[in-house]
């Protein structure tokens, strides 16, 4: 089975601070800006919803509400957090996660702890935790963050590379890898930026 990585330029602060802030006005200019995606997502999730899950809309209510959640449909809350992350942040470029099979995000931390780049893991998007108080799903979507400081720490690792170095990494997950160092560069362009990512 496919998986897919969505990763996400962003303010920490400003998204985690969304949950639960009660701020009407964001939930409907989120719910405007996304209205068709909304509408597809409810369409595809269907079933689950005639069985009691909310609605893509009522998540996210929930989540700007900070709850009530219902722990069974956790996904639909991780769902919906991941709008607040694509309102507010950039989507950045992740060809060489999406789709994926099997144990590619696991090759590419070998890659990584290869060249004693230690700052950040890429399963920390997949064994993450949302932030509190959403609800865990119990499968997808999966959430983590890289910190400012983590990608800060993990530029300057990569920079201590040699050319010799890299190239002993396999080509496709070195190419992975210089993927993650564009999002890298791009957090230090913007003050308190980090790294938002979801894993389905």
């Amino acid at each position: 089975m496919s998986m897919g990585l969505s990763v996400y330029l962003v303010d920490l602060s400003v998204v985690r601070g969304a949950i639960g802030s009660g701020d009407v006005k964001l939930r409907r200019m989120i719910g405007g800006r996304f209205k068709r995606h909304i509408a597809s997502a409810d369409e595809q999730f269907s079933h689950e919803i005639e069985q009691g899950a909310p609605s893509r809309y009522e998540a996210l209510r929930a989540v700007i509400d900070g709850g009530p959640f219902d722990d069974r449909y956790g996904f639909q809350y991780g769902y919906a957090y991941q709008l607040v992350c694509e309102f507010y942040g950039k989507a950045l470029f992740n060809n060489d996660f999406s789709p994926y099979r099997g144990s590619w995000l696991e090759d590419v931390d070998a890659g990584l702890a290869q060249l004693d780049i230690k700052a950040v893991e890429l399963t920390e998007f997949t064994y993450g935790f949302p932030p509190s108080p959403l609800p865990r799903p119990e499968w997808v979507p999966t959430y983590g963050e890289w910190s400012p400081q983590e990608c800060r720490e993990a530029l300057t690792q990569w920079e201590n590379t040699t050319p010799d170095q890299r190239q002993a990494v396999d080509r496709e997950v070195r190419e992975a890898i210089e993927s993650c160092v564009d999002w890298f560069r791009e957090a230090q362009k913007k003050d308190g930026f980090g790294i938002a990512g979801f894993n389905y």
